[in-house]
C-alpha cells in the first residue's frame, strides 16, 4: 500500500527538495506540500487520508511542535518525521513525547532520508501483519523497525562534529563564504573543509559561485540553500 506523505517545510527549495525525495522512494507518493502550519492544517483537514508528515520544526506561523499539538486535538493521527535543523534536546524529547517516530537532522544525504523511510515503511508493514493482539516480542520488533542498526554513514574520513561546524558555520554567515574562510571559523584546515563543503554542494544543501577579484583564477564562494 502506497504511503502518502504531506511536506511541512517553509523554505522553498528545501520543500521541494524533500518532495523530490519522497517521489524517488518506492511505496510512497507526496499528497502535498505546506509551507506553514496553517496551510498543513488546512490541507489535512481536507485530506484525511495522509499517513506521514514530514515536519519542520521551524514554521513563520509557529513551532512545529504546536502544528503536532493541533493535529492530535482535531483527532489527525498521521505518523510524523522531524525533518529539522532543531538540535535542541529539549525539542527532542517533545517531540518524542508527542509521538514523533522519527527524527531526521538536516543536513542529510538522499541515502539517509531514504533509509529513514525505510525504517518507517518496515514498521508499517510488520504492523499490518501484527496479530490482532501481540505478545512482548512482537511489540518490541515493531519499535525495532524504527530504530537504526547503526550510525548513518558520512563518506570516509569526514566526521559528524566536524560536518556540524562546517554547516553551522555556512548556515549562520548569511553570505558566501570560502573553503579559507570556513576554516578559519571552525580552525581547521582549508583542505579539510574544502571536502566538507563539496559534500553538502553534493547533498543539494550548499551551492557554489564563482567568487572574482583579484588577480588569478576565481575562487569558489559556497552559500547555503
Amino acid at each position: 500500500m502506497t504511503v502518502r506523505v504531506l511536506v511541512v517545510e517553509d523554505e522553498e527549495v528545501a520543500a521541494a527538495a524533500h518532495a523530490s525525495y519522497v517521489g524517488r522512494v518506492e511505496g510512497f507518493e507526496v499528497a502535498g506540500v505546506a509551507r506553514s502550519a496553517g496551510e498543513a492544517m488546512r490541507l489535512l483537514d481536507r485530506d484525511r487520508s495522509v499517513d506521514l508528515l514530514l515536519l519542520d520544526m521551524h514554521l513563520p506561523d509557529g513551532h512545529g511542535l504546536g502544528l503536532l499539538q493541533r493535529l492530535r486535538a482535531a483527532g489527525h493521527l498521521c505518523d510524523v518525521v522531524a525533518v529539522t535543523s532543531a538540535r535542541d534536546p529539549d525539542v527532542v524529547r517533545h517531540a518524542v513525547a508527542q509521538g514523533v517516530v522519527l527524527y531526521l537532522l538536516k543536513p542529510f544525504t538522499f541515502a539517509t532520508f531514504r533509509d529513514k523511510l525505510g525504517q518507517y515503511a518496515a514498521y508499517r508493514e510488520r504492523l499490518a501483519a501484527a496479530p490482532a493482539e501481540v505478545v512482548q516480542d512482537e511489540v518490541d520488533r515493531l519499535f525495532g523497525t524504527l530504530r537504526p542498526a547503526g550510525p548513518a554513514a558520512l563518506p570516509k574520513g569526514m566526521s559528524p562534529e566536524t560536518l556540524r561546524d562546517v554547516t553551522a558555520a555556512l548556515r549562520d554567515a548569511g553570505a558566501g563564504l570560502s573553503a579559507t574562510e570556513v576554516a578559519a571559523l571552525v580552525g581547521a584546515s582549508r583542505v579539510t573543509v574544502r571536502r566538507y563543503l563539496e559534500h553538502l554542494a553534493d547533498s543539494g544543501l550548499a551551492e557554489r559561485h564563482p567568487r572574482y577579484g583579484g588577480s588569478g583564477r576565481p575562487e569558489v564562494e559556497y552559500r547555503w540553500r
